[in-house]
This record gives C-alpha cells, sequence and structure tokens, in this order.
C-alpha cells in the first residue's frame, strides 16, 4: 500500500460525522457570511494560541498583507524575510509597498538565522516577518532583543507553526502581530482558503478587523478604504470541529519525528532537522537533506512512498526577485535548495509506516552510497 505524504481524505473518514454535521447546520441557517461559527472559531483559536485577539480573514496571505497594512509603516521600508519560506512570505511586503530584504536561515533548523539577519539590518528597516518555518519556532528572544534595541516590529509567519511553541508559550503573540494559514494541507486546515491574525494589541486588532472588512466595523460606517477578505461561516464551522483534535493530531506528528531523529541518525550523506531545546516543533514538515535528493525521491516513490520538496527554489533566486540580485549571496538556503526533501509526517501514519521510510531511505543508502 502506498504511504501517502498527506491524506486529507483519511482525516475526514476519521471525523465525518461531525463535519458533516457542522457543515449541515450552517447551511439549513443560511448563515455564510458571519455568523456564529467564526465568533466561536476566534475565541478558541485565540485561547488555544494563548493570543487576547484573533481575526479571521480569507486566507494566510491575505493575514500577511493586513497585518503588515496595520502597522501604518513608512512607505518603501525595508522588512527582512528569510531566504527559504514560501513566496507568500515575501510577496506580502512588495504587494504591501515595501522592500523585502533577504537573510540567510538557520542551517539547523531552518529557521531565521539571526546572524544573518544581523548584516541586513539598516536604518530603514522597519520589520522583520519571522517564519516559524517546517513548524518549528524562531529564537523570539533573539528577535525580540533587536526590535527592541532598533524599534522595528515582529510579525510571526505561522502559517505552519500551529502550536508549535517558544520556550513554553505558543507563537504568534510572541512578537507583535502574527499570522495562520488554514490551508488545507496544513497542521489545522480548512476545505478551502482560510486564514487568521492574532494579536495581544487591541489598537492592532481592531485596526485588522477594520481592513478586512471594507476599513468598517459597523454596516456601510467606512472609516477608511479596506479590503475583502472574510472568513467564511462555512470553513469556520468545520476549523471548529479540528481545532478539538489538533492537540492529538500534533502529538502523532511528533512521535513519527521522534522516530524518524532516532532511526535515521547516522546515516552518511544524510542530515536530519534539529530540534532546539527551548522549542516545540510541531513538525509540519519533516525535512531532510541530501546531495541526492532526486535520486532518493525516486526511489522512495518506487517503494510506494510519497515525498515533497519544501522548497527547491530559494526566494531570492526566483525569477520574480531577480531585480534583487541576490541569487549569487552565499546563503545557505541558495546552496542547499536543491538537498530539500520533505519525508511523510501527519497523524494519518503510524510508528509501522515510519518503520517502513526508515527502512527504504537506509535500503537506498547501502545501495547507492560508498
Amino acid at each position: 500500500m502506498m504511504i501517502k505524504f498527506l491524506d486529507l481524505v483519511g482525516q475526514y473518514n476519521s471525523i465525518k460525522g461531525e463535519v458533516d454535521s457542522a457543515i449541515e447546520s450552517v447551511i439549513s441557517k443560511s448563515s455564510f457570511i458571519g455568523g456564529e461559527e467564526i465568533k466561536k472559531l476566534e475565541e478558541d483559536f485565540a485561547q488555544f494560541q494563548g493570543a487576547e485577539h484573533c481575526i479571521g480573514v480569507a486566507n494566510g496571505t491575505d493575514a500577511l498583507e493586513i497585518a503588515i497594512e496595520a502597522l501604518e509603516l513608512p512607505a518603501k521600508s525595508e522588512i527582512i524575510v528569510p531566504a527559504n519560506s514560501f513566496i507568500a512570505s515575501s510577496e506580502a511586503v512588495t504587494r504591501s509597498g515595501h522592500k523585502v530584504v533577504f537573510c540567510d536561515c538557520d542551517p539547523n533548523n531552518y529557521t531565521i538565522s539571526i546572524a544573518s539577519l544581523k548584516q541586513k539590518l539598516t536604518s530603514k528597516t522597519k520589520a522583520i516577518l519571522a517564519v516559524h518555518l517546517y513548524g518549528h519556532p524562531c529564537d523570539m528572544d533573539e528577535l525580540l532583543s533587536l526590535a527592541k534595541e532598533k524599534n522595528i516590529y515582529i510579525i510571526e509567519d505561522c502559517a505552519q507553526a500551529h502550536a508549535a511553541e517558544y520556550k513554553g508559550k505558543r507563537v504568534g503573540a510572541i512578537g507583535d502581530i502574527g499570522t495562520f494559514s488554514f490551508y488545507p494541507g496544513k497542521n489545522l486546515g480548512a476545505y478551502g482558503d482560510a486564514g487568521a491574525i492574532i494579536t495581544n494589541n487591541v489598537h492592532l486588532a481592531k485596526k485588522t478587523r477594520m481592513i478586512a472588512n471594507h476599513g468598517r466595523i459597523e454596516k456601510y460606517n467606512h472609516v477608511f478604504e479596506g479590503r475583502n477578505s472574510r472568513l467564511d461561516n462555512l470553513q469556520a464551522a468545520i476549523l471548529n470541529v479540528k481545532l478539538k483534535y489538533l492537540e492529538d493530531w500534533t502529538k502523532q506528528r511528533i512521535a513519527i519525528a521522534d522516530y524518524y531523529l532516532k532511526e535515521l541518525d547516522g546515516i552518511h550523506n544524510l542530515k536530519l532537522p534539529k530540534r532546539e531545546k527551548w522549542a516545540r516543533q510541531v513538525y509540519h514538515l519533516f525535512v531532510i537533506r541530501t546531495n541526492s535528493r532526486d535520486q532518493l525521491k525516486t526511489f522512495l516513490l518506487e517503494r510506494n512512498i510519497q515525498c515533497g520538496v519544501h522548497y527547491p527554489i530559494s526566494l531570492p533566486k526566483l525569477k520574480a526577485y531577480e531585480y534583487l540580485d541576490s541569487a549569487s549571496e552565499g546563503f545557505f538556503a541558495n546552496k542547499t535548495d536543491s538537498e530539500l526533501l520533505s519525508l511523510p509526517i501527519g497523524e494519518h501514519l503510524t510508528i509501522k509506516d515510519a518503520d517502513t521510510v526508515v527502512k527504504a531511505i537506509r535500503d537506498y543508502f547501502s545501495e547507492h552510497e560508498l
């Protein structure tokens, strides 16, 4: 049987009755825009992540753009973004009228490199976009210290980090403002696009809510021009069901990751991710590195094991950012994007499945490596 990289059908079947009932309830009430399900999700997700405020929005990219807009930065401010991330992290900066500045990522846990970040700081730097990549939190103490020293904002991109913790505190409201994606494949995913913003700042909470709803709090009382980025009630209802299971699903992800870390340790030419002692890494992705990435991926697929690649091209090397001339920088991210391979991870896997993956990887390296 195929070991799937992701199994959304299996997840749905495990909670089918609750999900179907939630969807039916929304439809029967014709409560599609606005509604109690959204209010419940905002309250419960804020509590789950340890934040005072949560604002549901249409998707994770909107969440980033709205968060940036709410900070009211000077036009064409510089915002520092790690080179290894999805393009949403950087395009949100430029589409908001600011300049993206790339820095490197840490070679062990793949989050933002503090040393590289410090080299990129200028008088025009107004914010740092801290991407909790693959589910591993950034070093928030270092970032907060820099933010205080330089008087700049910290935006937490938590699209892959639902339930992740830094020193026992859930990510998202540690900095000034945090954003989440509920894209279907996320650890907490909707059945379509959806997202959220969290913060402990009441002013930012009000401003982001108004931006997302045409610049208003009350109907027709538009204080400024905003946009339409509302989380719909149907997706909120689905997320309310899933949120109850997220902690158990997360524990299973960690158990699978722990097995990988133990059983794959010591293989020559295979680099495993590091989990910092202060981190609760929730393993949205379990990413290994090898210079025979493509060959290993093909070998595993022949063994009925699905894998992924996140991300095959570092952000500075994308055609979209040729104008920045950052592709030639000696970033770790620029040198290793051809080595990254994401192994199957998720609550759909058993330890037996993980063992099958481990044995296949060991077989590959015993057959192909000197």
